[in-house]
């Protein structure tokens, strides 16, 4: 059972997940020309607001595997008597890539790079 603090925490968060979702409605909606159908339209405002809603949990989850692996490449960076070459083979992988969600990922346009390439 849960307590009336965690159903109020959970309540508050679904509160704001739905007034993001309206606010980012609100602010990506343009009024469709006469050329254009209404199914293109609600296809593109689908995807906005899907990439906003799954970006949070995207990420966090990237932010998470970034400090590890920069946890994991200062622990390289000092194993390896500071050979930075070397910690850089661990840290530009995790730190790069996309940490956010756009349209274009979702509709296939565009990959999203999880791990980072090297430049």
């Amino acid at each position: 059972m849960m307590s009336s603090k965690g159903g109020a925490r959970k309540r508050a968060w679904f509160s704001l997940v739905g007034a993001v979702a309206l606010g980012v409605m609100v602010m990506t909606v343009t009024p469709a020309s006469a050329d254009e159908g209404t199914m293109n339209a609600s296809k593109n405002v689908a995807l906005e607001v899907s990439s906003w809603l799954l970006t949070a949990p995207y990420g966090a989850f990237k932010a998470a595997y970034a400090l590890g692996g920069t946890a994991v490449g200062g622990f390289v960076w000092l194993v390896t008597a500071g050979d930075t070459a070397v910690a850089k083979s661990v840290w530009t992988p995790a730190i790069t890539g996309d940490y956010i969600v756009r349209p274009e990922n979702l509709s296939g346009q565009k990959p999203i790079n999880f791990v980072g390439k090297d430049s």
